[in-house]
């Protein structure tokens, strides 16, 4: 029969791991900034608790992990195609084909695929002829 470890056991391993994490990464950044930057640029050496908070700094002036951080993330870009996708069913044809010319001019279909709100199989070509 198996044996369950207790959960705190579990807690007190993630505690652990938690701060060797938080130490290994204040001291990397620690060595890495003293043996760059003061020879790089002139700058000052730095303490373990500054680069913990330079640390701090980077994560809040450029976000955290993940799709959601940020101004453009997954989610916003979600949003936005959704909105899109609002706006032109209420649209007529020729103010859908007006939209689609007016997004691929400007680079769309190369950024989110030709197909989704274009609603046009990728192997279509619109062709001009002159008669």
């Amino acid at each position: 029969m198996k044996r369950r470890t207790p959960k705190i056991v579990h807690v007190f391993k993630f505690i652990v791991l938690g701060a060797l994490f938080f130490c290994f990464i204040g001291f990397a950044v620690q060595f890495l900034w003293n043996w760059l930057i003061p020879e790089l640029f002139h700058g000052p050496l730095i303490t373990f608790w500054q680069a913990i908070g330079l640390c701090l700094l980077g994560k809040l002036i450029f976000g955290w992990h993940g799709n959601g951080g940020g101004a453009w993330g997954m989610r916003a870009k979600q949003q936005w195609r959704r909105k899109m996708m609002e706006k032109m069913e209420n649209m007529s044809e020729e103010e859908r084909d007006k939209l689609r010319e007016k997004l691929r001019r400007c680079g769309m279909p190369n950024r989110w695929g030709n197909e989704g709100f274009y609603n046009e199989p990728k192997d279509q070509q619109k062709t001009e002829t002159n008669l």
